[in-house]
């Protein structure tokens, strides 16, 4: 009996620590639920939302060109190409949670500036804290560039 009576105070104790330490983690979404609020505010084309759902030292990384860091740097970043996006669907192929990373197979679909396009692309999302901390895309540049009707820049063409 003593020893129950031991384990029943003990466990009020034990039970607020575990809530503490669960409580911080709960504020944080899931990494799964994070990333599809992504997508809808790619979807949406409202820049805002996708540069608030990035961490404050947040990494956009196009793995052809250099990593863009910070908030105020990918809003810069993306601007030029949100401000022709007329239309946009990320087609989700295959959607792969493990631990804080999210893997997204799509096909996005646009009308860039009265053109339509869909380009095949891999983005692996890193969320902490309920934010996007690293996003890694992988697609053909030169694919991308001519579905939108862009000419490649120069020092791309050339490049072996």
């Amino acid at each position: 009996m003593t020893t129950y009576k031991t384990g029943l105070r003990v466990a009020p104790l034990l039970l607020a620590l575990m809530l503490s330490v669960n409580s911080a983690l709960a504020r944080a979404q899931p990494p799964l639920e994070v990333a599809q609020q992504m997508v809808a505010a790619w979807e949406a084309v409202d820049l805002d939302r996708v540069v608030e759902l990035f961490a404050e030292d947040g990494v956009l990384h196009s793995m052809m060109g250099e990593p863009v860091v910070g908030r105020a740097a990918i809003r810069s970043r993306l601007g030029p190409m949100f401000a022709g996006i007329e239309q946009l669907e990320l087609s989700l192929r295959n959607v792969v949670v493990r631990d804080n990373t999210v893997f997204l197979e799509r096909v996005d679909k646009f009308v860039f500036r009265g053109k339509s396009g869909a380009v095949p692309v891999v983005g692996v999302l890193e969320i902490e804290d309920g934010r996007v901390k690293v996003w890694r895309e992988y697609y053909d540049r030169a694919e991308l560039f001519a579905e939108m009707g862009l000419p490649l820049p120069e020092a791309e063409e050339t490049a072996d």
